[in-house]
């Protein structure tokens, strides 16, 4: 990773004024003459920096301005404020040098012509990003090989199945090798195995080519497989900037105690909230700061034949993060 920041924000603040009115015929023409409108804070002068070759999560509830802050961070979007550098340009002047080096993949969003081959696509990235046919072919074969497009390339994006599609979104996306990936739930609507694959391909490109990645993901494995380090959003405000482990540790006021008796017992309740009961097993959410007293009285009192005591799962953390009051 390198120690020269990728992306430098100090800031950076996005406002939308909004038309507002109520229903009923008698509004709507009232606002033919007066139109009202509210001021609405999608962005609020966050500040954040992410070194070169770092993979960060950015995660926040629907609405949170993620998708807000990487389109501004892409040039798609003109700040209400702050400031921005990334890769070292400012990134909605849309200089060409800039272009060239970013990518921006949205889950949600097509890129590929959805009438076509998909290698024709490839080849219209190949002609707008001006990449040298020789190197195309290198980068092409590269990206077939990882992402098994083998039979794919010569299909309508049309007859894609949704995974079948945001595999290609993302070698139509990386065909000019970006040093700057902005993923926006780039496995959205794909199941476990392909977003696996896509996981697996994110980490390899990133070790290869030494690429930043800033990823939003509503898949907390994306995040935990792929994302040391965590940017929290909320209410447009940054709530948490730092390592996933010291999210879980800051946010996580319980532990999860499993523990397999030896014979059954229906009392368990006394040591600590019982999550699930099955057989002889029983898992246990207890206060963190009582872990070690509980534990020692399931091991004085019952027949333990084995015991564990983990963080949280993660989802449960980033909802509580979530539900944390903004400042």
């Amino acid at each position: 990773m390198s120690d020269e920041p990728a992306v430098e924000v100090s800031g950076l603040a996005k406002t939308y004024l909004v038309p507002v009115r109520e229903a009923g015929v008698k509004a709507a023409l009232a606002s033919l003459f007066r139109r009202e409108t509210k001021r609405v804070v999608a962005v609020d002068a966050i500040d954040f920096r992410v070194g070169g070759g770092e993979i960060v999560g950015f995660l926040g509830p629907n609405g949170a301005g993620k998708t807000t802050t990487l389109k501004m961070l892409s040039g798609l979007l003109f700040p209400s404020g702050g400031r921005a550098r990334v890769l070292g340009f400012e990134p909605w002047a849309r200089e060409r040098a800039f272009l060239r080096q970013i990518t921006l993949v949205m889950g949600q969003r097509n890129q590929l012509v959805w009438d076509i081959p998909v290698v024709d696509s490839l080849e219209r990235n190949r002609a707008i990003y001006g990449v040298d046919p020789a190197r195309y072919r290198r980068t092409l074969d590269e990206l077939v090989s990882l992402l098994e497009l083998e039979t794919l390339l010569s299909r309508p994006v049309r007859n894609l199945s949704l995974g079948e599609r945001m595999k290609c979104e993302l070698a139509v996306a990386l065909v000019h090798e970006p040093q700057m990936l902005f993923l926006d739930e780039p496995t959205i609507g794909v199941d476990v195995t392909m977003q696996r694959r896509i996981r697996e391909f994110i980490a390899g490109y990133n070790r290869r080519t030494g690429a930043t990645v800033l990823l939003t993901s509503h898949y907390m494995a994306d995040i935990e497989a792929l994302c040391p380090r965590v940017i929290v959003i909320h209410h447009g405000k940054l709530l948490f900037d730092g390592q996933l482990a010291a999210l879980v540790a800051s946010f996580a006021s319980h532990k999860t105690v499993t523990v397999e008796l030896a014979e059954p017992r229906e009392d368990l309740d006394a040591y600590g909230e019982v999550v699930s009961h099955e057989g002889l097993r029983t898992v246990l959410r207890v206060p963190k700061a009582e872990t070690p007293k509980l534990t020692a009285r399931l091991l004085a009192d019952l027949p333990v034949l084995d015991l564990a005591v983990e963080d949280p799962p993660i989802e449960e953390v980033i909802e509580r993060v979530f539900a944390a009051p903004a400042n």
